[in-house]
């Protein structure tokens, strides 16, 4: 006879995993493994009649419990300092993907970009017991409230979690590390090659080190009103404008490609604009945007899978990310002179 909801409500409560391995005719270990998801794998013919066996008896984990235990509970915490910039969304797209896939809940935050914002939430993960911490975003140039980021890293990995960076190598663990540097150069000389000569960069805050005049350099927020005021700047400076103005990141190449629409100017005859990630809402963009490409989404990949490795390793392992010179016709030169 077929439990009512109730009944089954009540039942699972009373449901051990004992039960469970009984049900299906595996050791407790084997059920165990199942449910963990560890490295330690289970063939899925044993895993298939153990989540049977949960099904038919209404067993539900008690994951407190089971972080008690074993030190970790099943959770994922990843920092990203923007979730509605689509740099962040695409990266977190990817890791989340891994992290499903392998039964892991993903706790995300969207903190201010700073490492003491980041060290909190590293200390709540640390509270929480979970698996692992990935911290997407730029580093600033608060030296002290960095090293007071890698000590509360440093407690979290001595109890047992792991931490994977995506950005720059500076906290001494895992990193997934894209190539901006030589992304900026090769763009650079791509658009040198058709002919522009005077440029100004939209910069991040002013951590961001650029090889320019610093006349030539704005500062702005990496947000698409940080682009749209750091163009404003620009404009404000009067003519010679220059030929083209590199923003850092696509999303401020955005505010400052609205910002010349507002002034009147035409992209890429008044100016040329570039960015830098080609993020996925580019392809709405007017004019086509040149930009140099990084694999977003894969990024997000390549952090979860070095978070749920067994690799054991003494060093930090530190992957780079070349990006790709993307020409697109907001960059097109200006016709030579009659």
């Amino acid at each position: 006879m077929t439990d009512t909801p109730a009944e089954a409500r009540r039942r699972a409560t009373r449901v051990t995993l004992q039960d469970v391995a009984n049900r299906a005719g595996v050791s407790l270990s084997t059920a165990s493994r199942v449910l963990s998801n560890g490295s330690r794998r289970v063939g899925k013919p044993l895993a298939d009649r153990v989540y049977q066996a949960m099904a038919e008896l209404g067993y539900t984990a008690n994951l407190q419990a089971r972080a008690v235990a074993t030190g970790q509970s099943a959770m994922i915490g990843v920092v990203v300092h923007d979730i509605a910039d689509p740099y962040f969304s695409s990266i977190a797209a990817g890791l989340i993907e891994i992290a499903e896939a392998r039964g892991l809940l993903v706790c995300m935050s969207s903190t201010a970009a700073t490492e003491a914002a980041e060290r909190d939430y590293v200390a709540l993960m640390h509270a929480q017991r979970a698996r692992a911490v990935i911290l997407v975003g730029s580093r600033s140039d608060d030296g002290p409230a960095r090293e007071a980021l890698r000590a509360e890293i440093a407690a979290f990995t001595g109890a047992g979690g792991r931490t994977v960076c995506v950005g720059q190598n500076l906290l001494g663990v895992d990193t997934i590390s894209p190539e901006n540097t030589a992304g900026a150069e090769a763009l650079a000389k791509a658009l040198v090659a058709v002919g522009h000569r005077r440029f100004a960069v939209l910069a991040g805050p002013p951590a961001w080190s650029v090889a320019l005049d610093p006349a030539r350099v704005v500062h702005g927020a990496f947000t698409r009103d940080g682009g749209y005021e750091a163009m404003s700047t620009i404009l404000a400076a009067g003519e010679p404008f220059p030929d083209c103005v590199f923003a850092v990141t696509d999303v401020m190449a955005v505010g400052a490609l609205a910002r010349l629409r507002a002034g009147g100017i035409e992209v890429p005859a008044g100016i040329a604009v570039a960015g830098f990630d080609d993020i996925l809402t580019l392809r709405d963009v007017y004019p086509p945007l040149t930009t140099v490409r990084l694999p977003l989404k894969r990024m997000g990949q390549m952090a979860a899978e070095l978070i749920l490795s067994d690799a054991d390793l003494e060093r930090p392992r530190v992957i780079p990310v070349p990006g790709e010179v993307i020409l697109r016709e907001s960059t097109v030169p200006r016709p030579p002179p009659a």
